[in-house]
């Protein structure tokens, strides 16, 4: 194994680098949860009036699919690039590409204006958000490690890392607002178009502080050395993909446990159990609290005692409490309901705290970018893009949410394998070639 020593040239200060990640993160998760929450509460209503309730919740949340289905597309693309030219382009480019998505949603005609074609535009919105996502993760996390020191990479990634947390409860948060201060009516009406159309004036404060970083020293070495692919995705997949495969199926279960929790029990809370919508989504942010206090705590336990060891301790935490959550949930009570969401996220804090510092160091500074993007936005087409469809079926199919706690056992058993086999590399350093050792196995 390298000891290449990490690259002096650290003369960003650490508060830059902090806000830089993460303000870009939040911004991109606000984008995209918010699309998730109005598809719980009121898309399908306004965009597939001639369904069922039931199918027009399906349709809503097919379509917050497809941009699951794009991310991985987006983190090819961007990957592409961000390995060829640079990290802090790619950066602003994507934050362009999602907040366009954002408000293009914010602003479009529905069902009843101009028939068929609103579902249509909705889905090419969606997979606008959904590329722009895609290149968003890769580069964040990566700004925060490839400034890191050896030794405080989890520390660092961490940043971006609370972004997902933060944006959730600012997106729970205004159509939480919105929900007090006007009635139903006008919330279906026009309301729901306020969080998307906002989104602008946080695009341009993230464009602002994204436009003051330079590139991260890692990779400015890299390419000292010429150490540059004429097709990264190409490359990856050749070298690791061993990696890649056990990387992705991994961390399926992180984009399950998020969105079981903020997306698919909402819906399920408020047109199963018939609870209160906004009851909901304060235990949901209250859970995503947890989540933001927890993520960089567990990130730092993994510098200390391994990757590896607590993201196994993650699949251990969501199998155990598959069942107890879903029994909490149905009980109605909101202190339960909060306890039941606030320990599934503490679960996904588990994985997701360590990911940010070790989905990067698993890939080599050549394709750095595109392997870890493309691990960790393809393993949300199963875990985000087809968990509430497949559990709202499943609710809609057995009158029951036995199955739904059933399926999380099973990602949860997939991914503590899958990590298994994956190697250590919290000790590592940036600067090394892992094709020079095997491909996978355990640390």
């Amino acid at each position: 194994m390298s000891t290449i020593a990490p690259p002096a040239d650290r003369t960003v200060s650490t508060t830059r680098i902090a806000v830089a990640s993460f303000i870009g993160t939040a911004i991109e998760f606000y984008d995209f949860y918010i699309y998730g929450t109005a598809a719980a509460l009121v898309l399908g209503k306004l965009f597939f009036p001639t369904f069922s309730a039931l199918a027009g919740t399906l349709a809503a949340f097919a379509t917050f699919g497809v941009g699951f289905v794009a991310r991985p597309i987006g983190a090819v693309i961007f990957g592409h690039f961000g390995d060829r030219t640079g990290r802090k382009a790619m950066l602003v480019t994507s934050l362009l590409v999602m907040g366009t998505g954002t408000v293009a949603i914010g602003l479009l005609p529905t069902y009843g204006t101009v028939g068929i074609a609103a579902p249509v535009l909705l889905v090419l919105c969606r997979f606008l958000q959904g590329v722009g996502l895609g290149g968003e993760w890769g580069g964040a996390v990566l700004l925060a490690t490839e400034y890191a020191p050896r030794g405080k990479r989890g520390l660092w990634s961490s940043f971006p890392q609370m972004g997902p947390a933060i944006g959730f409860i600012v997106a729970g948060g205004s159509f939480l607002l919105l929900g007090r201060v006007m009635d139903d009516a006008a919330f279906e009406s026009w309301g729901w178009r306020i969080p998307f159309l906002a989104s602008a004036a946080l695009v341009v404060v993230g464009y602002y502080i994204r436009m003051r970083i330079a590139e991260t020293p890692v990779f400015r070495e890299a390419m000292d050395r010429n150490e540059r692919t004429k097709a990264p995705i190409v490359d990856v997949v050749r070298r690791q993909g061993a990696t890649l495969a056990l990387s992705t199926c991994a961390f399926i279960l992180a984009h399950t446990l998020f969105y079981t929790i903020t997306t698919f029990a909402l819906s399920y809370g408020t047109t199963v159990l018939d609870l209160d919508k906004d009851m909901l989504l304060l235990c949901a942010m209250a859970a995503a609290l947890v989540l933001g206090l927890a993520t960089p705590v567990l990130a730092v336990l993994s510098d200390r005692v391994g990757r590896r060891t607590v993201c196994l301790s993650a699949g251990i935490l969501a199998a155990l409490w598959a069942y107890p959550m879903f029994a909490l949930i149905n009980t109605g009570e909101p202190l339960l309901i909060g306890l039941a969401m606030a320990v599934g996220m503490l679960a996904f804090a588990a994985l997701y705290g360590p990911m940010g510092a070790f989905l990067p160091e698993m890939f080599a500074t050549r394709y750095r970018y595109t392997g870890a993007s493309v691990a960790y936005n393809a393993s949300g087409i199963v875990g985000g893009g087809v968990t509430p469809v497949l559990a709202t079926q499943l609710v809609a199919s057995t009158d029951s949410s036995v199955p739904v706690s059933g399926y999380i056992v099973v990602i949860a058993l997939i991914s503590a394998v899958c990590v298994w086999f994956l190697k250590e590399t919290h000790t590592t350093d940036l600067g090394y070639d892992p094709t020079a050792a095997p491909d996978h196995g355990q640390g």
